[in-house]
This record gives structure tokens, C-alpha cells and sequence, in this order.
């Protein structure tokens, strides 16, 4: 009797859900991560209802979807993604909404592969990481917002007027990190953290990324990897590597004790926002002011 009493709430919330889209007539998007979930509420402003399932903090190499998430997901008009199994755990759900006829945007779609990093040691053998390069979150957003205008074209105007404004900030955003960028001589650029997330930083600002971990998060240091990095710090003289808010800190804590029983110091520069946004009302839980947070931690410490 428990059980039935539950299927009729559930069915009765999803009925209100339903209900609640028709008088709003606004589209309900479900996003995965903070990153996306920036972006489609700066594109789509009042138009639609944006649910992100991951917060600030939340690593997707890893994140695996509970019950409710699999209902937000199959009850939304519209889903949209990153691609490139940067959602490694979720991928078996996509493939069934595909299946199911559900929309699915996957941001990734609109680059070319020929502008992406290779790697042989990821399952889709590119960098999933690709909100870094910010020419290429500018494709992004014009590509989301052409989307959406498909799905809803009554405010297809609106979305593509919210994305040009969106584009000249992450274009003024560009300008300012550069002139950040450039206080620090190119021989200090040598970033190094605890997973590759920052590989298309790296190629756009002319930094030497080097992560103590793989691509995802998922594949475990070991002591060779510790120790072949500590000596690449000793030899490159790093002052300072880099925490990330969604990786323990224990990896980076062991690379800077190995450095120590070499006999070289070598700093903790800070907390880098790598694979999630900061938290939500905060500078740094929006994807510019994540980039300047990131810039300015990255160039105060290795100057």
C-alpha cells in the first residue's frame, strides 16, 4: 500500500510538472554540467527552465544519475551535454533517450575534431575539456542557441540576441586574462595540477600543462607517476602547483611531500576550478568569473 501511495505522488508531481510548462509555455532544459548550465541560462534568460544536475564541487568523470535524475532527464523537452564521455556514467542513458526520440544537444557536436586534443588514454580519444578554450565556448554558444531556436522558435530571436551579448563578454573576457596572462614570462608557464583538465588552457595561453592524473579523474597516480612528476618539477624549478576543487587534495599533498624528500620546496598556489563551477551566487559559480579566478591564482603564484 506504501508503494502504491508513492507511484501516485510521483505521477501526480510529474502530472503538476507538466501542467506548470503548459501555463509558463516555457521550455524545461536539463543540463549536466555547472559550465553548460551557466551557459544555457545566459542564453536562454526568461525562456526557459534550466535544471542542472551537478553543483559546484561535482566531478562528472565520476557523477553517476539517481532515480530522480533519470526522471529530469526523460521528462525534459530538451537535454543538453558536453560529449566526448566527459559524462562517462551517464552515457547509457543518453544512448537510451536517442533511442527513445528524446532531443539531446551535445555541445561538442559543432567543433571539429581537427581542433581537438587528441589523447589515446580516453574512451573518446579527445580532451573532453573543452570549456577552457574560450574561442571555442563562443562556437558553443552560438551552436546552443540555434538549438534552441529550433526547438522553440517562437524565441529563437531572443536566444540569439541573449548569445551575441554572451559572445562580447567571453570576448572582453579574453582580452583581460590575456593582459593577466601576459605579467608572467613564458618560461614560468608550467601548470601543473591534479588531473589533465587544463590542456586547452595550456594551448590557447602558450602554458606547458603537465596533471598528475589522466584526462578523468577515474585513473589513479601512482607512486612512479608521483615521483617522475616530482622530478620534473626539481628540474623545471616549479614554485607552485595546483589544488582543484573537484579532485581531493590528497594527490596534489603527496606530490609536494615527494618534491620535500628530495630536498626542494614547492608551494600549494591554490584552488584551481577545473571540471565544476564555483559555488552558486558566487563570482566564481559563473564561467567568467571562474576563468578570472583561475587566471589570477594560476599567474600570482608562479610569478
Amino acid at each position: 500500500m506504501k508503494n502504491v501511495i508513492i507511484l501516485i505522488t510521483i505521477l501526480l508531481v510529474i502530472g503538476c510538472d507538466k501542467k506548470e510548462k503548459k501555463r509558463s509555455g516555457k521550455l524545461n532544459v536539463v543540463t549536466t554540467t555547472t559550465m553548460i548550465t551557466d551557459l544555457v541560462k545566459n542564453i536562454g534568460g526568461d525562456k526557459l527552465e534550466v535544471k542542472g544536475l551537478m553543483g559546484s564541487g561535482v566531478d562528472p568523470h565520476l557523477y553517476k544519475a539517481s532515480e530522480g535524475d533519470v526522471s529530469k532527464l526523460f521528462e525534459a523537452d530538451a537535454v543538453i551535454y558536453n560529449g566526448l564521455h566527459l559524462e562517462g556514467k551517464l552515457e547509457e542513458v543518453f544512448e537510451k533517450m536517442k533511442h527513445q526520440n528524446k532531443k539531446t544537444i551535445v555541445v561538442s557536436d559543432v567543433l571539429d575534431k581537427n581542433t581537438l586534443i587528441n589523447s589515446e588514454n580516453f574512451a573518446s580519444n579527445y580532451d573532453p575539456h573543452i570549456w577552457f578554450d574560450i574561442n571555442k565556448w563562443v562556437k558553443i554558444a552560438t551552436y546552443v542557441a540555434n538549438k534552441l531556436g529550433e526547438l522553440d522558435a517562437e524565441n529563437a530571436g531572443v536566444y540569439k540576441a541573449n548569445a551575441k551579448k554572451y559572445i562580447e563578454e567571453l570576448l572582453k573576457l579574453s582580452t583581460e586574462i590575456s593582459s593577466k596572462i601576459n605579467e608572467l614570462p613564458k618560461d614560468k608557464r608550467i601548470l601543473v595540477t591534479a588531473h589533465d583538465a587544463f590542456n586547452y588552457f595550456g594551448e590557447q595561453h602558450h602554458f606547458n600543462v603537465v596533471g598528475l592524473q589522466g584526462l578523468s579523474t577515474a585513473t589513479e597516480a601512482g607512486v612512479q607517476d608521483v615521483q617522475k612528476l616530482a622530478k620534473f618539477i626539481i628540474d623545471n624549478n616549479v614554485k607552485a602547483i595546483f589544488v582543484e576543487s573537484s579532485v581531493p587534495k590528497r594527490t596534489i599533498e603527496a606530490l609536494q611531500e615527494a618534491v620535500k624528500s628530495k630536498g626542494q620546496e614547492v608551494v600549494i598556489g591554490g584552488t584551481l576550478y577545473s571540471d565544476a563551477l564555483g559555488n552558486a551566487g558566487t563570482k566564481e559559480g559563473t564561467y567568467i568569473g571562474m576563468y578570472i579566478a583561475n587566471v589570477n591564482t594560476i599567474v600570482d603564484a608562479l610569478k
